[in-house]
């Protein structure tokens, strides 16, 4: 498959990511106390990857997402140039998406940029560090047989859905660095500041799972 598709995929894929569920996030609010925004806003996140799974999947694997790239990377089923690619259209389409919402929703409504946990760095990057493991190894354990290709994407839809329904109320939840970066470069202010809490968290936490995985699924020799 030609590298540029890949990369176009890529783009469009995050793009659509951060406007539609980024843009429901906006729209309908995140707080833990709105209970049907906050459902809302996870079902977003998880329908918007489902939607993107059976659209792109077939063609650069629907990453759209650093920190599952970094894995796939790590997992040695990209290479270092794809690897590059991948991110930089990952994160031009994430800003795409962000300015676009901003023209329907004004840079006044948040963008469904991310915020520290009570204001706690520490706290934010380990709640952050979590939700990308768990996201990303459920990533790796259903897309490691092709016998799963039929429900990959609804699987990790799902898992999306999951960590956000839990992650809302720390950070809004991040676990992925494109994602949480386009909203914040137009929002700016301490979303801006603190945007690193959300790049290098879900890069760290898909690293991990990467490792953790490979180890649990990697055949005993003799």
């Amino acid at each position: 498959m030609n590298s540029i598709k890949k990369y176009v995929a890529e783009f469009i894929g995050t793009f659509v990511l951060v406007f539609f569920a980024c843009g429901t996030a906006a729209v309908v609010g995140c707080s833990a106390e709105n209970g049907t925004g906050y459902l809302l806003t996870a079902l977003a996140f998880g329908l918007v990857i489902v939607a993107m799974a059976y659209s792109i999947g077939n063609i650069s694997g629907c990453h759209i997402n650093p920190a599952v790239s970094i894995a796939m990377l790590i997992s040695k089923k990209m290479t270092v140039t794809d690897f590059i690619g991948y991110v930089v259209a990952q994160f031009i389409g994430a800003i795409a998406g962000a300015a676009v919402l901003m023209a329907f929703v004004g840079k006044e409504s948040g963008l469904g940029a991310n915020a520290l946990y009570d204001g706690n760095i520490w706290l934010s990057l380990l709640i952050e560090v979590i939700l990308t493991f768990v996201f990303v190894i459920a990533i790796l354990g259903v897309t490691s047989k092709t016998s799963n290709s039929a429900v990959a994407g609804i699987v990790i839809g799902l898992s999306l859905t999951l960590v956000h329904i839990l992650g809302i109320s720390f950070t809004g939840t991040s676990v992925n660095p494109a994602r949480s970066f386009g909203p914040a470069l137009l929002v700016g202010g301490d979303a801006l500041a603190n945007v690193w809490v959300f790049i290098v968290a879900p890069l760290v936490g898909g690293a991990l799972a990467a490792v953790v995985y490979n180890y649990l699924s990697a055949e005993k020799t003799k």
